[in-house]
């Protein structure tokens, strides 16, 4: 047999010889605990002289400490540790004798800036290790050949990929949608229409995991189940906000075959293997085939036998959204992102972990990048912008003395400043930036109303929190929903928004109350098919049909490369509503830019409100008067050039920039958020970072860290690149209907109007009146 450095076989045994074999990474802590628990019961049970260890956040200093030391053979960590040991200036020692990395969940791992961190971490393992060997896993990959040249090493510009081996024979999954025998909701995210038939199939089956989009929508169906739950099933609860105890409690107990059922979020998304679970359900739309394919997949962990999987839509949306998905299921079709371009953050990051290690020479480390397939195509100048960045903080900060965090010898290599540098990097290591919530404090108004520059009025009465990410969106003078009351965005000031009580009557962007996860542009093509085709009808629920059948007769369905708008009065106000079927985030931008828009065409909107299917704005102005005497152009107001000179200007208003700068500059390392002892609080982020941010837009505004950030605006946050795709798609094949009254396609979108992100009985009450009254109105 073949001879390891640290694995010799003698015929019929293994011994080892010492040195680190084989790396395993995860994206979770629990998959490479999971991991380690299946190696070490047949390691134990064939008495192999096999060593196998775990190294993630929760891993005793200690044990860290011992590992660099003396290495086991298989070592389980996450990229963020993998990162921490490369930094360190044993880390030749310690990776010199490595043979094999497995990058599980591959998927998972690439399509962030967690797999950017990863990637330059495998840059630097194949020069530490040039013998060393990647393999990656995934059961859920849209284009292999992409992820394949993760895994090599790329050379002189040219791709070179890895081995493609595609496993078969697995039975193919049964995925069936809950044809619900109560009424099915318009809109709404809870699916309560279906507690008792979701307990059902709990109560008939032995173990079943059941998969919500949101953690608050989690905690609101255990509630519910417990509450119903007379048989006294052993139903539970895990997701990513629970203590690290519960969740290793519920992990336990569901390993061990004692629960009926766990109720869970995409904290459980990865291939965790918890023996003989016989069904997945599936709450709300799946957003995405491979998102759904991986949950299925933790269903009956055999390859001869068929995973179940029931997938529960909460509206008539999202019975469209589910019926493509399955069919995508059956085709075994993919939808998970291409390899991603590295970001600059990231890299920063990097180089300085890199001279944390061993001291480099800029020509040595820019070849090294190069072999990282997210960063294969960096330009020589990027790379110098970076090192210079890490060195000086750049041009318009280098007589701050504090931002210089590495410098040359005098043989020209780059090596950290001191050694406080170095601790810092390892306190601070990493990607992810976690979401933070605002304080919300009711004021009075600025004197003479929106847009007035008179003084206001700190204190005020603390109204809750509410996420950062909603806030980014508005600009002054912006009206929302909060604590069951219309109120008007006067300024964010460090970690608190203020507002006033406005006299609207609906709030201007009303709070979202869905799924995190946006809906994949390939399903979103497959649903405007699917609506195209009316022989493809006959698959959908009798509700579900007789909803579009209505919708054709009053005003028209949507074909699948063309814009559907529709205009009508309704109440004192006029209402345009489109259907573009991109995501909510393509959705929400296009909302923005269309109001700016229609301000100067004088139609005084008033707001919007987008879901994953469609964009509602209403206003004063009679816009289907001004569209049929030609004082308003569709085809113009829908141009992609909104994408320029609108863009720019709500970018500079909006608080979005700010926020994605600021992520950046704590990923690059520029702002530390944690030092010895102590964490930097919010406050103290935000006034360094908006500073910063400032002083880079008046002195430097083509700094590294503002390149990063528009360039994460543009494929995050806005969804830039779907939405431009949308504008030339539809370009010239906008269709209007003049309506008389709301049609029956656009009741969901308008039942999201003035609505509050609050789940509950009272909260699904109003809604159903609403769209009673609604539902009548498009009756006719």
């Amino acid at each position: 047999m073949q001879t390891r450095s640290n694995l010799v076989s003698t015929g019929r045994s293994v011994k080892r010889t010492g040195g680190l074999h084989t790396l395993y990474i995860s994206p979770l802590k629990a998959l490479a605990v999971d991991i380690a628990r299946n190696l070490e019961t047949p390691i134990a049970e064939m008495a192999l002289p096999i060593k196998v260890e775990t190294r993630t956040g929760d891993t005793p200093v200690s044990r860290r400490q011992r590992q660099r030391r003396y290495p086991p053979d298989v070592l389980l960590t996450t990229p963020e540790q993998l990162a921490l040991l490369l930094s360190s200036d044993d880390a030749p020692f310690l990776f010199s004798s490595l043979k094999r990395i497995v990058l599980d969940e591959l998927h998972a791992l690439v399509t962030s800036k967690r797999g950017d961190l990863l990637s330059l971490g495998l840059a630097r393992l194949w020069r530490l290790a040039p013998e060393m060997r990647a393999i990656g896993l995934s059961a859920t990959v849209a284009e292999p050949e992409s992820l394949a040249r993760f895994l090599m090493p790329q050379r002189d510009g040219k791709d070179v990929s890895a081995d493609i081996v595609v496993a078969g024979g697995a039975a193919a999954p049964i995925v069936e949608m809950l044809d619900t025998k109560e009424r099915l909701p318009w809109a709404g995210h809870t699916a309560r229409h279906a507690l008792g038939e979701m307990y059902d199939l709990i109560r008939r089956n032995k173990t079943t995991l059941i998969f919500v989009n949101t953690r608050s929508q989690a905690e609101m169906l255990f509630q519910e189940f417990w509450r119903m739950n007379d048989d006294g099933l052993a139903i539970a609860l895990h997701h990513g906000s629970l203590d690290v105890a519960q969740r290793r409690k519920v992990e336990d107990a569901m390993a061990a075959g004692k629960l009926r059922g766990v109720v869970c979020t995409s904290s459980l998304d990865l291939g965790i293997d918890w023996g003989d679970i016989d069904l997945v359900i599936n709450v709300g739309a799946p957003k995405g085939a491979s998102r759904l394919m991986q949950r299925i997949g933790r269903a009956n962990h055999r390859l001869d036998e068929p995973s179940r999987a029931v997938l529960i839509p909460a509206n008539r949306f999202e019975v469209l959204e589910c019926r493509v998905a399955i069919d995508a299921i059956a085709e075994n079709a993919q939808d998970t992102p291409p390899l991603r371009t590295g970001a600059l953050d990231v890299l920063a990051q990097h180089v300085l972990g890199c001279a944390c290690g061993e001291p480099f020479f800029s020509d040595d480390l820019y070849a090294e990048v190069l072999t990282s397939a997210p960063y294969s195509l960096l330009t020589r100048t990027d790379f110098d912008d970076v090192v210079d960045f890490v060195a000086t903080g750049g041009y318009a900060l280098k007589t701050y003395e504090r931002f210089a965090r590495i410098k040359q010898d005098k043989q020209g290599r780059w090596r950290v400043a001191n050694p406080k540098v170095r601790q810092s990097y390892r306190l601070n290591v990493g990607t992810i930036v976690e979401e933070t919530m605002l304080k919300v404090r009711l004021v009075r108004s600025r004197s003479g109303g929106a847009g007035s520059t008179g003084a206001l009025g700190r204190g005020g009465r603390m109204l809750g929190e509410i996420e950062e990410a909603f806030i980014e969106g508005l600009v002054i003078g912006d009206t929302f929903v909060f604590g069951g009351e219309v109120v008007r965005y006067e300024a964010l000031a460090e970690d608190v928004v203020y507002v006033s009580r406005a006299n609207d009557k609906d709030a201007k962007v009303p709070s979202y109350m869905g799924g995190k996860f946006p809906l994949s542009t390939y399903l979103a093509e497959r649903v405007r098919k699917l609506l195209d085709d009316r022989r493809a009808w006959n698959a959908l629920p009798d509700q579900v049909r007789d909803w579009l059948s209505l919708q054709r007769d009053f005003s028209r369905v949507p074909a699948v490369q063309e814009l559907l708008i529709e205009t009508f009065p309704r109440g004192n106000k006029h209402y345009l509503v489109c259907y573009p079927f991109e995501g909510r985030l393509a959705h929400q931008t296009l909302g923005m830019l269309l109001t700016r828009r229609m301000e100067r065409a004088r139609v005084r909107p008033l707001g919007f409100v987008a879901n994953e299917y469609a964009l509602a704005v209403w206003g004063l102005g009679d816009m289907s008067f001004m569209i049929r005497h030609g004082k308003l152009d569709l085809n113009a107001l829908f141009d992609p050039d909104m994408l320029g000179d609108d863009l720019e200007a709500w970018l500079a208003e909006s608080a979005l920039m700010k926020r994605t700068f600021r992520t950046c500059a704590i990923i690059s390392g520029l702002i530390a958020r944690r030092f010895t002892g102590e964490e930097k609080s919010r406050r103290q982020v935000l006034f360094s970072t908006d500073l910063i941010y400032d002083v880079l837009r008046k002195h430097q505004a083509d700094h590294v860290l503002l390149r990063a950030a528009r360039a994460d605006a543009a494929t995050g946050l806005l969804d830039l690149k779907r939405l431009g795709d949308m504008l030339l798609r539809i370009h010239g094949r906008i269709s209007h209907r003049e309506l008389e009254h709301v049609s029956p396609l656009a009741v969901p979108v308008m039942l999201e109007i003035g609505r509050e992100s609050v789940y509950g009985e009272a909260g699904d009450d109003l809604l159903a009146e609403a769209a009673d009254e609604l539902v009548k109105e498009a009756m006719g």
